[in-house]
């Protein structure tokens, strides 16, 4: 054993005291820590993704199923890793739709204030027909009371009696709650406890945690018509759906070719494809903000996505075409109209629960 050996400052592995790295961890033997190379680090790693990113992004868009491909055949340093081009893309996606989704809240926000605003004026209109008729039979009852009725034969006698008998219904018309809402406009005005509102909405006194809650949002929602905020609330918790609804997509893929490799092989393709999708609609978005663009063009683009995925399924798969399409559309209607429907709904339930 050589007697020139020194320990590596970083993993503290024996090495030759003339090696310029570290055999162990790559790290340099000797280096003195200067403001070039305390930034070097990421600057290179900086360009390195990017010049990674930029030579993946051209076969991501224009040649479908060959960066996963390549990626299961070993070549894994060439381009950029899967999983870190689809977060790197996601990201943008993501801030791209939030800037055009805020812009819905606010529309969302504007609505619901009208809304809220109508019912409130609907509100003072039949309490004043209510004080109206109130108004018509103080002033009658006097009358007949003290026999003024000079000149009124008994159809008009009738014809008071009916004014004093006017009946308002509690009930708003056309309301979408099975509550009372007059009665809780009234609890809500006269700042009664939040409580006595549940119990006006039906709400029994031993309800569990997710009743409770429900009733809650309910009444939160009844006072402030925070639509905008439930969809808010539904557009940031997308990335998170995501991170579940693309396994889900990859198990799609697995169950339909079984045979086609591991589960792991089939992920890296989803990540490959997903991120394709996340620039398209990156796209779409983009050039709409410029842009007045048709839909046509833009269902053209939304269509593409599906013989995208066509083709990478072909590349990847080898598979025929006949047999390919039809597995692929088989999982494009379980995923697009069942797991995206399904896993939407329940986020937008969360949301509701949660806004």
């Amino acid at each position: 054993m050589s007697t020139n050996q020194v320990n590596c400052q970083n993993c503290e592995e024996l090495l030759e005291a003339d090696f310029e790295f570290c055999p162990h961890c790559g790290q340099k033997t000797n280096e003195e820590l200067t403001i070039g190379v305390l930034f070097y680090n990421t600057i290179s790693n900086y360009f390195s993704f990017d010049a990674r990113f930029l030579k993946s992004f051209i076969p991501l868009m224009f040649r479908p199923g060959y960066l996963a491909k390549e990626f299961i055949k070993g070549k894994r340093l060439l381009y950029l890793h899967p999983a870190q081009m689809y977060l790197f893309i996601a990201v943008i996606f993501f801030f791209l739709s939030n800037i055009y989704s805020r812009e819905l809240r606010e529309d969302l926000d504007k609505n619901m204030q009208k809304v809220l605003a109508n019912r409130t004026e609907k509100k003072q209109d039949q309490d004043s027909v209510v004080q109206d008729s109130i108004d018509v039979g103080e002033f009658i009852k006097p009358l007949k009371d003290n026999g003024v009725t000079i000149g009124l034969d008994d159809d008009d006698l009738k014809a008071l009696d009916s004014l004093t008998n006017i009946k308002v219904p509690k009930k708003n018309i056309g309301t979408s709650f099975t509550f009372n809402e007059r009665e809780m406009d009234s609890l809500i005005a006269a700042g009664a406890s939040d409580e006595a509102i549940y119990k006006t909405m039906g709400m029994e006194e031993d309800a569990g945690f997710f009743k409770r809650k429900f009733y809650t949002q309910i009444l939160k929602f009844y006072k402030t018509m925070g639509l905008g905020q439930i969809f808010q609330t539904f557009i940031d918790s997308i990335p998170l759906a995501m991170f579940f609804l693309l396994p889900i997509f990859a198990f799609l893929l697995k169950i339909f070719f079984y045979n086609k490799g591991r589960y792991s092989h089939h992920l890296v393709f989803s990540f490959y494809y997903f991120s394709f999708l996340f620039v398209a609609f990156s796209i779409v978005f983009g050039m709409n903000r410029i842009w007045d663009i048709p839909n046509w063009i833009d269902s053209l683009i939304v269509l593409s996505t599906f013989f995208y995925l066509l083709f990478a399924i072909i590349k990847f798969y080898r598979q025929n075409w006949f047999l390919s399409f039809i597995k692929t559309g088989v999982v494009s209607f379980l995923f697009l109209l069942i797991v995206l429907p399904f896993s939407f709904s329940i986020l937008a339930f969360i949301s509701f629960l949660f806004y």
